[in-house]
């Protein structure tokens, strides 16, 4: 056989061959039956996660989500930083308009002080006496030179102090800007951040089955349980009997009453919180403003002892303060816990606590 009629011949066969593969592996109707039936394809059992293993998935998730409560701190404190700033450059910009207003006001008494010295002829005293008619007359009139001459070192010296003004004007508003400049960078770098750890931990999460979360969630409570139950087993609650003031009373009213609102990073309410945006809100509504993060409310404010807290007060947690819930008493707090998660009341000894402040001590 021919080259070319072998390669046909080959050709054909494998035609053959796809097409009989093609028929095999397209699903057969059963015409006896009124509903066709396909063929189905078998699935794998997906493998469950063990308990420990969700146990490191669940102690990846607090670290992702404690980093982006940190870089969250970050953040706040930054933008608070640069509306003060902002404040600074408006409040130096009109005191340059007002000064340079002074100042245009003080070069035009100058001037005018200046022709009527040209007037005078600028004459030495002494012939300005020598050909004066009435003696009595010149005295007084060079009485009054003297004045003016006092009065314009005085208006040249307001003058100076007026432009000197306005150059330290200038120059604080110089150095406010590059500050503003830095908290914008850092405002930037902690906003990247916070979202790099919540899409990290959001992945994370969703890699999971619906029935492994809810495991999740378990062991999530459990732990925050076991840290809770050890925490009371030192009979510290039996100690803590401290009574609310009024303004206390009232942050406890608002802060609870956010009970279900979702957490959001950087968020003051009233639809979202996170979690110094919550206690600082809570208090400004009592009347009573408080530092924006957790970390400066610990800096800030009035240190207690955990068996002398009452209810109002802040608990900071964690080694770097980066976490705040507001005491309301019977060993409990209320807080913003994380993303994913909403305002929600908890055990105040369920995290490691800090240490507790008083805004309004």
């Amino acid at each position: 056989m021919g080259s070319g009629k072998r390669s046909l011949t080959t050709a054909a066969m494998a035609l053959a061959c796809a097409c009989a593969c093609a028929v095999l592996a397209t699903p057969q109707v059963a015409y006896a039956s009124p509903t066709p039936t396909p063929t189905r394809t078998p699935t794998a059992t997906p493998t469950p996660v063990s308990n420990k293993d969700l146990e490191a998935v669940r102690k990846k998730l607090d670290k992702l989500y404690h980093e982006a409560s940190v870089a969250t701190d970050a953040y706040n404190a930054a933008e608070e930083k640069a509306q003060k700033q902002s404040a600074a450059i408006v409040d130096l910009a009109r005191e340059i308009v007002k000064g340079q207003a002074k100042l245009d006001k003080l070069k035009d008494r100058a001037g005018a002080a200046a022709r009527a010295q040209y007037r005078g002829g600028g004459l030495p005293p002494e012939a300005q006496l020598w050909l004066s008619d009435d003696p009595q007359e010149f005295l007084d009139g060079a009485g009054r030179v003297r004045q003016g001459e006092h009065a314009t070192k005085g208006l040249l010296a307001e003058m100076t102090r007026t432009q000197q003004d306005l150059r330290q004007y200038a120059k604080d508003a110089s150095a406010q800007w590059k500050k503003l400049e830095a908290n914008r960078k850092t405002k930037a770098e902690a906003k990247k951040k916070i979202k790099e750890r919540i899409a990290a931990a959001e992945k994370l999460e969703s890699q999971l089955e619906k029935k492994e979360r809810e495991r999740l969630a378990k062991l999530e409570e459990e732990a925050a349980y076991q840290a809770q139950t050890t925490w009371l087993s030192s009979g510290i609650l039996a100690e803590i009997n401290g009574k609310a003031s009024e303004q206390g009373k009232k942050a406890v009213k608002y802060a609870t009453g956010q009970i279900g609102k979702p957490y959001e990073w950087g968020a003051e309410g009233p639809k979202s919180y996170d979690c110094s945006g919550l206690t600082s809100q809570a208090w400004a509504s009592a009347g009573h403003g408080i530092p924006r993060t957790s970390q400066e409310q610990w800096k800030q404010l009035t240190h207690v002892g955990i068996r002398d807290m009452r209810p109002g007060d802040l608990v900071i947690y964690f080694d770097d303060a980066s976490h705040v819930g507001m005491y309301i008493g019977d060993g409990a707090i209320v807080h913003a816990p994380r993303p994913g998660r909403t305002v929600t009341i908890t055990g105040a000894g369920s995290m490691p606590i800090l240490g507790v402040v008083r805004p309004d001590a």
